[in-house]
């Protein structure tokens, strides 16, 4: 849906400017344009590479990005099932828990 991220300042430019320009720059800038994926596909896959790894910080701001890369609400929460057997019921329910938050924020809720 989306050609080009759109992602927020990071929180701490203020302390890292370096680091947000790297993030800004590269990371959205370029890595995120990369054209071997749609940017649908990179969100799916940094979804459940953030759920996996249990980066809940990361995750509310992931899972409105793919929301809006083309993702639907049930396609994430399949993901987040599925991923419960390979990362583990306790990960999978944390990230349950924020994506309801994240799906009342967007209107999706049931």
């Amino acid at each position: 849906m989306a050609d080009s991220p759109t992602a927020p300042r990071p929180p701490f430019a203020d302390i890292a400017p370096s680091l947000a320009k790297y993030t800004d720059e590269v990371l959205f800038g370029e890595v995120w344009k990369r054209p071997g994926l749609s940017p649908r596909d990179r969100s799916l896959i940094t979804v459940a590479c953030l759920v996996a790894l249990y980066r809940t910080n990361e995750l509310p701001f992931h899972l409105k990005f793919a929301l809006k890369n083309g993702l639907a609400k049930d396609e994430l929460v399949e993901a987040i099932t599925h991923l419960a057997f390979y990362s583990g019921w306790p990960v999978a329910s944390t990230a349950l828990s924020i994506a309801r938050s994240v799906f009342e924020e967007a209107g999706l809720e049931e």
